[in-house]
Order: C-alpha cells, then sequence, then structure tokens
C-alpha cells in the first residue's frame, strides 16, 4: 500500500503546476481522477512534436509534455459547461478528500464546484486553488503563465549573464520552474491541511499563487534584499554569495566547480598550481573572495585553461574539490548515478509497452513510490468512473474502485 493509498484526488486542473502536484499524490499511493475536456482533453495533449510512438513506431497523440505529468491518474471526460457535467463533479467531489483546480478566480463558482459549494456537501474536503496570482489582491483576476511570473517574480533579474557580458538580458530557466515549484508546495499544502483535518475533521481550502511562490523560492537573494539592502543583478553562472562557485572554461569545454568553504579553496588552489593564493589577504575567507571576486576569477580561470576538463574533473575529484560536468538532458539520463537511483523508469503504455518516464525522486523506506499506471489516453477511464457514480446507492465510489490499468 502507498503512504497515501487512503486518498482520494479529483483533479480538475491541467497544463503543469496543478498536475505535477496529482502526480506526485499519485505516485505516493494516491488514487486521482483526472478530469478532462471531451474535446482534447488537457492542453498538453496537443503541445507537441515529440509525440510517443507505439509498439510499430508510429506516432500516436499522446505527447511527451501530457506524459510528463500524469502517470497514475484515470481520465474522465466530462462537459464541465453542462448541468449534468457539474452535477458529476459534484458527486465525485463529495467522495473524494482533495479536489485541485487552476480556474481563473470565480470561475469554479459559476461551475458550482467552488470550495463553498463542495464543502457543503463534504466538509472534511481539502480544495487546493492554483491562480497566477491568489484569491486575493489587486491582481487576482489577471491570467499568470509560468514564464509571465518568471519576470514579475524577479527570478529573471537574477539569471542570465550580467550587464556588459555578451548575451547580456534577463533570461528565463529552462523548465517551467515556477509551475513546478507551485505544484511542489500545492502538494506541501494539501498533506498539511490533510494532517490537520485528522484532528479536525474539516477541510480547507489551500491556495497558491505562481508570484507568491517566486517571490518565496529566490531564497537567499530575497534576503540579500530584505536584510542586506542590496538589490540582486546577473552574475551568469557565478553565485552572489559565495567564491569560486560557477562555471570555467578548460582547454576543451566548460566545467562546474562549486567550492563551497575555505578549506576546499584552498585544496581548489593547490590542485591548480597555484597554493599561494589560500594565503593571499583578499582571498582567505569567502568574504574576501566574494568582496575581491573580479580580482580572483580570472587567475583561476587561467589556470583553468591549461587541461582539458575531464583532466581537471579527476584531480578535482581526488582533492575532494566538488566539481561535474555539465551534462546534457541525454548525458543525464545515462549517468550511471542517475540509473543506480531509479530516476529513469519503464512505465508501461497502453500504446507503448516500453514508455520510459522520469522517476519521483522521493525515496521512502517502507512505503515506496509505485508507478501503478502510465499517463491515461482521453477518457480512458469515463466508463468506469461512471459506473462506479451508479453504484453510489450501493455503499459509495469507494466500493466500486475502478481500474488504474
Amino acid at each position: 500500500m502507498g503512504a497515501l493509498s487512503q486518498i482520494r484526488v479529483l483533479d480538475l486542473s491541467r497544463v503543469l503546476a496543478g498536475p505535477w502536484a496529482t502526480q506526485l499524490l499519485a505516485d505516493l499511493g494516491a488514487e486521482v481522477i483526472k478530469v478532462e475536456r471531451p474535446d482534447g482533453g488537457d492542453d498538453t495533449r496537443g503541445w507537441g512534436p515529440p509525440f510517443m510512438a507505439d509498439a510499430d513506431g508510429a506516432p500516436t497523440a499522446e505527447s511527451a509534455y501530457f506524459l510528463c505529468t500524469n502517470r497514475g491518474k484515470q481520465s474522465l471526460c466530462v462537459d464541465i459547461k453542462s448541468a449534468e457535467g457539474q452535477a458529476t463533479l459534484r458527486a465525485l467531489a463529495a467522495e473524494c478528500d482533495v479536489v485541485v483546480e487552476n480556474f481563473k478566480v470565480g470561475d469554479a463558482a459559476r461551475f458550482g464546484l467552488d470550495y463553498a459549494s463542495l464543502a457543503a456537501l463534504n466538509p472534511g474536503l481539502v480544495y487546493c486553488s492554483i491562480t497566477g496570482f491568489g484569491q486575493t489582491g489587486p491582481l487576482r483576476d489577471r491570467p499568470g503563465y509560468d514564464f509571465l511570473v518568471q519576470a514579475m517574480g524577479g527570478l529573471m533579474s537574477v539569471t542570465g549573464q550580467p550587464d556588459g557580458s555578451p548575451g547580456a538580458e534577463p533570461m528565463k530557466v529552462g523548465v517551467a520552474l515556477t509551475d513546478i515549484m507551485t505544484g511542489l508546495y500545492a502538494t506541501i499544502g494539501i498533506l498539511a491541511a490533510l494532517t490537520e483535518r485528522d484532528r479536525s475533521g474539516l477541510g480547507q481550502q489551500v491556495d497558491l499563487a505562481l508570484l507568491d511562490v517566486a517571490a518565496a523560492t529566490l531564497a537567499n537573494q530575497a534576503s540579500n534584499y530584505l536584510v542586506g539592502g542590496l538589490n540582486p543583478g546577473r552574475l551568469g553562472n557565478a553565485h552572489p554569495n559565495i567564491v569560486p562557485y560557477q562555471s570555467f572554461v578548460a582547454r576543451d569545454g566548460h566545467l562546474v566547480v562549486a567550492v563551497g568553504n575555505d578549506a576546499q579553496f584552498r585544496r581548489f588552489v593547490a590542485v591548480l598550481g597555484s597554493p599561494e593564493l589560500a594565503d593571499n589577504p583578499r582571498f582567505q575567507s569567502n568574504r574576501q573572495r566574494v568582496q575581491h571576486r573580479e580580482q580572483l576569477i580570472p587567475l583561476l580561470q587561467a589556470r583553468m585553461l591549461e587541461r582539458d576538463k575531464a583532466d581537471w574533473l579527476q584531480r578535482l575529484e581526488q582533492a575532494g574539490v566538488p566539481a561535474g560536468p555539465i551534462n546534457s538532458v541525454a548525458e543525464v539520463f545515462n549517468e550511471p548515478q542517475i540509473l543506480a537511483r531509479e530516476m529513469r523508469v519503464n512505465v508501461p503504455h497502453p500504446l507503448n509497452p516500453d514508455l520510459e518516464l522520469v522517476g519521483n525522486p522521493i525515496k521512502l523506506s517502507r512505503t515506496p513510490v509505485a508507478y501503478t499506471a502510465a499517463p491515461p489516453t482521453l477518457g480512458q477511464h469515463t466508463g468506469s468512473l461512471l459506473a462506479a457514480l451508479q453504484a453510489l446507492e450501493n455503499g459509495g465510489l469507494a466500493s466500486v474502485v475502478p481500474d488504474r490499468q
């Protein structure tokens, strides 16, 4: 039994932040019912190429994007704009522990699917709302997208090459990080509300905003401003509070060195053949190295150009200096450590038994993550779920648990 095998989730969300949260809950054992439009389903089903190939190598309608965030779920096609569809979803919500939605503020109420309406049917319901700007505040009615929020939330202001460098401009992160982090925060909020429900018997609404999450995950950069009055700028691959903690150019390409303390710095410069730098008054402590980074980094970079990156990585590993290659995605998923940690997993799909997906990083010793089913085809479980609803009068939805496969 999974850690959350007693939990049933009604997933009214689409695209990434909400589905990321519900996939995580599914991995941990929850039963997740994903509601999709009959005319195309989740938007991300069409976000390709690439699309998954079937067992014979022919392309299918299953996009790689949709597959990344919907495993372990059942797909139910419902016309949410119809009175019948709304009644179906209210009946389902009455039998669920959690609802996750990412409607624009006010839209759920138009369908009779807002927290107040559903809590009246199911007082123990944990109801998670995910929007760009939250349920309150002057921007509450605006739609929010990851790229927009990376800009408004300050993340792009600290990402990219510094002013005056080639290619200098604010830069977004290479994945929809604000969406993903919002999904993780949503999961934490849901689990906290479920734990509190064990004491009170009552559910509550969890209000997540992408902009709030973007601000929260500025972390030390936010504190640099709030505590130190420093408005951070872009440093490329360098770190605002640690030096040297950045990429360097070796004779045949780039690598990363992440020196976290003074002892590691001493070992690093010894490997470079410049041990005297560790005793230089400008570089003896991290605080001094941050203050004098403009003088230090060119000295280190000049030495790094003397050898190939593989040579440096071997020498730095032997010396206990944190360093690593800048891997491509292909290299990541062929990395022995990633394979050993089961981060590349086979999740057989009805159209392709060899489908591979990214594994879940949570390792539980007693109730481990389980990949119960591949991401569903559109409406795959509609029949079994509607049949289960018909059985409500004979003991409730729990008496007819649909086949997740």
